[in-house]
């Protein structure tokens, strides 16, 4: 295979950007110049090079546009519930049932899995560690242990499948090259193993620091929360807030709870996603959450409905645009790597290069052929990657790396999505302190560093069993 002089120069930006990431500094600018260089070198001439600067983003905002979409609409969807107080009403009746501090990991793990799977785990956390983690507390629980719980459920498990969302495997299947639901599938298989496995030593390793609930400590840790809870003042739909709260507080769970389950009936009826494949499925979630976005702002805001559910659809455009804003021109770089969108952004109908792939494609002679190997190192570059503390910018480079060192006997989706687990672990929140962890930390008063070193074990562990499971049995 004969490499062109394109080809090295994005061979040197790809470990350009590798190193940037290492730095923990933003990739944004190696990515947009060298789109910029490459294409110029490419077509031989400059214009050519401005051109696909802004192809190359264009192709990018088309591809993960949908990914916006969700995030919008189920943020919206949180702020609304906020409103009437019905968020707080969702989760206050699993109080009781922590009895002691065993019960409450246990329980802390399920609630924030489950509400960050719907809401990702940003806006989840404050509403988690305000209402049940005091409660966790006052049963025995350690802080820090609280800490680890709530970082392993949903910066970490939750997070690296993004199942119910699927921003995380859209990104990675759409570098990659295959469906959404193959990633989603994978990811979620090996997010589940790589959190039982994390969620056991955790407890193994912290089980006898677990307090009786009427242990002196329990106090002293719940005045280092430092939580403040709002007072309503002269509120004037006190009652109108209570009577909605009660009713979306069973109906939004019960409903998004439905969907799920005719998606699940649908998939084992048919075999197959049977209509709800890739971006169909996160489309019928985005549409239910519309819907209870309107009822709910109606039912609370009759006459300021109108202009109350365009502040919290603009609300969930400016959080889906910082937090994923970033990964639109690094996307943009790897699809220029990739066949599939090199013709678009270069402007060529026929024969568009695969630089990534034709790269790895002439060092594979060198290579051992070995499928552990690969997937090791794919969950490596992932964890690199990761290490700036976003636990997206990664996913564009994993998902293309996948498709490069694919072999007939590992599967794509497989690879790409062992990636995944290895970005998001990583800068999700879980194994680097200046990630999301900060806010958990700070929110159950305890060290940033701390809450690192118990997770790093555990997730370190849970991350190389999965992946030597996808390499031996999926």
């Amino acid at each position: 295979m004969e490499l062109s002089l394109s080809h090295y120069l994005y061979g040197l930006f790809t470990l350009l950007i590798i190193g940037t990431m290492i730095m923990r500094k933003g990739v944004v600018l190696p990515t947009l110049l060298g789109t910029f260089l490459i294409a110029w070198l490419y077509k031989g001439s400059i214009i050519e090079g401005f051109k696909a600067i802004f192809q190359a983003n264009l192709v990018a905002a088309k591809e993960l546009f949908s990914i916006f979409l969700i995030i919008t609409f189920m943020l919206a969807l949180l702020n609304s519930l906020r409103d009437l107080g019905a968020d707080k009403r969702m989760i206050q009746p699993i109080q009781r049932i922590m009895v002691n501090g065993h019960i409450s990991f246990f329980v802390l793990i399920v609630v924030t899995y489950i509400i960050s799977l719907f809401f990702w785990p940003t806006p989840a956390v404050p509403l988690i560690c305000a209402l049940l983690v005091p409660a966790a507390i006052r049963a025995g629980l350690p802080a820090i242990t609280a800490a680890v719980a709530i970082a392993i459920a949903g910066q970490g498990m939750a997070l690296s499948s993004d199942y119910v969302v699927q921003v995380a495997p859209s990104l990675s299947a759409s570098s990659a090259g295959v469906s959404t639901t193959a990633v989603a599938e994978q990811a979620l298989i090996l997010s589940l193993i790589t959190g039982t496995i994390a969620i056991s030593l955790a407890y193994i390793l912290t089980r006898k620091k677990i307090r009786r609930a009427d242990d002196p400590i329990n106090v002293q840790e719940l005045a280092n929360m430092q939580t403040s809870q709002e007072d309503p003042i002269d509120d004037p739909q006190k009652e109108i807030r209570t009577k909605w709260s009660k009713v979306f507080a069973i109906f939004v769970p019960l409903t998004l709870a439905a969907v799920v389950i005719y998606m699940v009936y649908e998939k084992l009826n048919s075999g197959r996603m049977s209509g709800f494949e890739g971006g169909d499925g996160a489309a019928f979630i985005g549409g239910v959450a519309v819907i209870l976005l309107l009822l709910s702002t109606v039912a609370l805001r009759k006459q300021q409905a109108l202009d109350y559910i365009t502040k919290h659809i603009t609300d969930g455009f400016v959080f889906a645009f910082k937090a994923m804003g970033p990964v639109i021109p690094i996307a943009g770089f790897f699809f220029l790597g990739s066949s599939d969108f090199a013709g678009s952004i270069l402007g060529i109908e026929e024969g568009a290069p695969a630089f990534l792939f034709d790269l790895v494609q002439s060092t594979q002679s060198y290579l051992p052929e070995n499928q552990w190997l690969a997937a090791v190192s794919i969950l490596i570059i992932g964890i690199i990657t990761g290490l700036d503390g976003s636990g997206f910018s990664g996913l564009p480079l994993t998902g293309a790396l996948a498709a490069s060192l694919s072999s007939n006997n590992m599967d794509v989706a497989t690879l790409a999505a062992i990636g995944q687990m290895g970005t998001i672990w990583t800068g999700g929140g879980t194994l680097v302190a200046w990630s999301s962890l900060v806010a958990i930390a700070g929110f159950c008063g305890v060290s940033v560093m701390e809450l690192v070193r118990k997770n790093f074990i555990p997730v370190i562990a849970g991350l190389l069993v999965a992946t030597s499971i996808a390499v031996w049995v999926l």
